[in-house]
């Protein structure tokens, strides 16, 4: 069964697998296991060993730490509805943020501006 904190390892494994344009066979092929696991470990229905953790880690190419970071306050949360985090797993949110960043500094200011004024007009209309 599992743990909270299973759950969130595993969503965060799913988040930096997702952002850094990865299929769980991709991921899998580089830490030696089939890519089953890779699923089992993103639903926390298997847990990551910390010598698995460590591998995982240097395929993606982040800190072990940054599978446990916001890990106390999503424990604090567990409760509500939907951790706030959660949006940044989705695919339609990670597509936005590669688009962005491989849009020149200018672009992608202007585009942050364009993104607040519409929040702006949102909230007036509210």
């Amino acid at each position: 069964m599992a743990t909270d904190i299973d759950l969130h390892l595993g969503r965060r494994l799913r988040r930096r697998r997702r952002l850094l344009g990865l299929t769980q066979q991709q991921l899998a092929v580089q830490v030696g296991i089939r890519f089953q696991q890779i699923q089992k470990y993103e639903c926390g229905a298997n847990r990551i060993s910390a010598a698995r953790l460590w591998q995982l880690a240097e395929a993606l190419e982040t800190p072990v730490s940054y599978f446990y970071d916001g890990v106390t306050e999503a424990l604090e949360r567990k409760d509500a509805a939907a951790p706030a985090g959660e949006m940044f797993s989705r695919k339609e949110t990670l597509d936005l943020i590669q688009a962005y960043y491989q849009l020149g500094e200018r672009p992608r200011r202007r585009l942050l501006d364009l993104a607040k004024s519409l929040h702006d007009v949102n909230d007036a209309v509210a």
